[in-house]
């Protein structure tokens, strides 16, 4: 039942368009279109209307409060959706966090790439039309000993381009063991399938041998395929043929090889402590004629698909019509070649490459930040809550080096007035979200990617989450 009051404050609910031509709401309009503007206000009053049904008003507005609950509902509606996070999980690649993080260089060349015109597909010799590809072919070339590249705007799209470009309504052998699903419900079968290849499994889940391959080969073979497990490891009673073997069957049987290498490597990765991942150019030297990786996970440039191998079969994929649907822009090709120039540059990796020093970040590195940041914590919170320094485990992620843990240090946070649930809740509210991993009913902050910046972030979110306990 609406009271007098109440249908008094409905009646001389001010009209929109009378509430446009106010001078706070002009100013806005001066900043924002009068669309936006409008479809903001209405929703005001709208919700001014609710308060006043439900007995919240007890009067109305000013109208300078019309401008600012306005101006706060358009920047709800088209602030940045992007934003930093702090990575605290323990994954350092982590797909839903942006995955790999560039080198300075790689930044900058983007950013020179964004804000001039390139030579992108202009021979400036020639004066005429030249190849994306010849910005990072050289490169290539030179790191992976291949005969030619191209590259698309992820592994999958190279997995799927090289599958349709040499084995398109053609028998493609895979081992059964290598019908691998990673994230993003990437399926070697369906990716196969809308290729238009043919799937020819082989083997079993844990043992295929060289001689399933060539018992499979038949007149409509197209492909002898090789899959890297990305994402999980088969231990115990295994057997898989070498990619050398299957070169040396495809070149007795005059059938093209292929493999993808999932993550990718262009180092040897043991030198930094890290389990052994196969490298591409060893890859290359196999006779293999094509090979697929990521530009992003080991490699650490920006996500992309490269695809290296035998110049005959990459000229067929750039003629392809799915390329110019798969072709990356100039800020991937900018970032990419910057990365790849890393390599050929002397100089510490590690120090050049942000995914590589947080990967092989040292432990007592992280008990330091550990140390430093429980005090911080401490002085914020309190009796509130209890903080304690963890040892831990986490892990590289998308699919680099499956199964293969990193120590770590974390801080584990307990309350007993909240759960770890919404003290994780609070620390994703902060002006910039702190995402950590909740395990064994506690809110634990891994601190392998937690560097300064991140460090003093942790603490501004810790002073909000002060507040709310």
């Amino acid at each position: 039942m609406t009271t007098v009051n109440t249908q008094n404050l409905l009646r001389h609910l001010p009209a929109i368009e009378k509430l446009l031509s106010t001078q706070e709401m002009l100013d806005l309009q001066a900043i924002y279109t009068r669309l936006l503007v409008t479809e903001a206000l209405r929703a005001v009053v709208a919700d001014i209307r609710n308060d006043i049904l439900s007995g919240d008003h007890t009067q109305l507005p000013e109208h300078a409060e019309y401008a600012e609950r306005t101006l706060q509902k358009i920047v709800e509606k088209i602030g940045a959706r992007m934003r930093p996070v702090v990575n605290a999980t323990g994954t350092v690649t982590h797909t839903n966090l942006g995955r790999s993080l560039l080198s300075i260089a790689a930044c900058e060349a983007i950013q020179e790439a964004a804000q001039n015109y390139v030579n992108l597909e202009y021979d400036i010799t020639t004066g005429k039309r030249g190849h994306r590809d010849r910005i990072t072919e050289p490169l290539l070339q030179q790191l992976t000993g291949c005969e030619a590249s191209t590259v698309v705007n992820n592994n999958a799209a190279a997995v799927l381009i090289a599958l349709q470009t040499m084995a398109r309504r053609k028998e493609v052998i895979v081992s059964r063991g290598e019908l691998i699903e990673i994230g993003g419900a990437f399926r070697i079968p369906d990716v196969m399938a809308a290729s238009g290849a043919i799937l020819r499994e082989v083997g079993t889940t844990n043992r295929t041998h060289l001689r399933d391959y060539a018992e499979a080969i038949n007149e409509n073979t197209g492909l002898l395929l090789k899959v890297h497990p990305s994402n999980y490891k088969i231990l115990g009673f295994t057997s898989t043929p070498s990619m050398e073997e299957l070169t040396e069957l495809g070149t007795q049987r005059g059938i093209p090889t292929m493999e993808d290498l999932g993550s990718g490597a262009l180092i040897d990765m043991t030198s930094y402590g890290l389990p052994h991942e196969p490298l591409v150019g060893e890859r290359i030297a196999s006779g293999v004629d094509i090979v697929t990786f990521s530009g992003d996970k080991l490699l650490g440039g920006p996500q992309a698909g490269i695809i290296v191998g035998k110049a005959e079969w990459i000229e067929k994929m750039r003629k392809n019509p799915m390329m110019r649907a798969l072709r990356v822009d100039k800020l991937i090709i900018a970032g990419l070649s910057a990365t790849l120039q890393r390599y050929l540059i002397g100089g510490a990796v590690a120090e050049q490459f942000p995914m590589l020093n947080r990967y092989t970040r040292a432990i007592e590195t992280l008990h330091t930040v550990a140390a430093e940041l429980k005090v911080q914590l401490q002085n914020l919170f309190g009796e509130k809550v209890d903080i304690q320094v963890s040892e831990t485990y986490g892990q590289i992620g998308s699919g680099a080096l499956p199964v293969e843990t990193l120590p770590s240090v974390a801080l584990v946070l307990e309350t007993s007035d909240i759960s770890a649930e919404i003290l994780a809740a609070h620390f994703r509210s902060a002006a910039i979200p702190i995402i950590g991993r909740i395990k064994n009913d506690l809110f634990w902050l891994d601190l392998r990617t937690v560097y300064g910046r991140e460090q003093a972030w942790i603490v501004e979110a810790a002073t909000e989450v002060a507040k709310m306990l």
